[in-house]
């Protein structure tokens, strides 16, 4: 089983495009991915990119998926670590680099912004990981 860390961006994007995730992998996170990902679908609404009721199917869709979230004091202690040391002003892309550091194989995003940060800090893997 490979183990792949996600972050809100790449969760919508599996739920919006419906990318059914290959069973023999397991997706893991911190433990606010799904309020991220509500705050991104919130975002969405207010832009007029997405009605109430469309973002409500993804917000089914979402709390449907099958994550393993993680927010034990370990992985807390790690992501301020990492955030301290990276001179991050936030332990918030901290959190996902922390899990995949303590339990997981790569870091999968969509967002080209976290991808470049978290470089040389986490293996990464491309969105097609998830599928194949």
């Amino acid at each position: 089983m490979t183990r792949y860390v996600i972050d809100a961006p790449t969760l919508l994007h599996i739920v919006t495009e419906q990318l059914a995730i290959n069973p023999e992998h397991q997706l893991v996170a911190p433990h606010a991915i799904r309020s991220q990902a509500l705050t991104l679908l919130l975002e969405r609404v207010r832009r007029g990119e997405l009605s109430e009721k469309e973002a409500g199917v993804l917000h089914t869709r979402l709390t449907e998926l099958k994550i393993r979230v993680l927010g034990d004091r370990v992985s807390r202690a790690t992501s301020f670590k990492i955030a301290n040391q990276q001179g991050w002003r936030t332990t918030f892309d901290a959190e996902y680099v922390a899990v995949a550091q303590l339990q997981a194989d790569a870091l999968v995003t969509v967002d080209p912004g976290l991808a470049a940060k978290v470089e040389g800090l986490v293996p990464l893997a491309p969105l097609s990981a998830l599928t194949d």
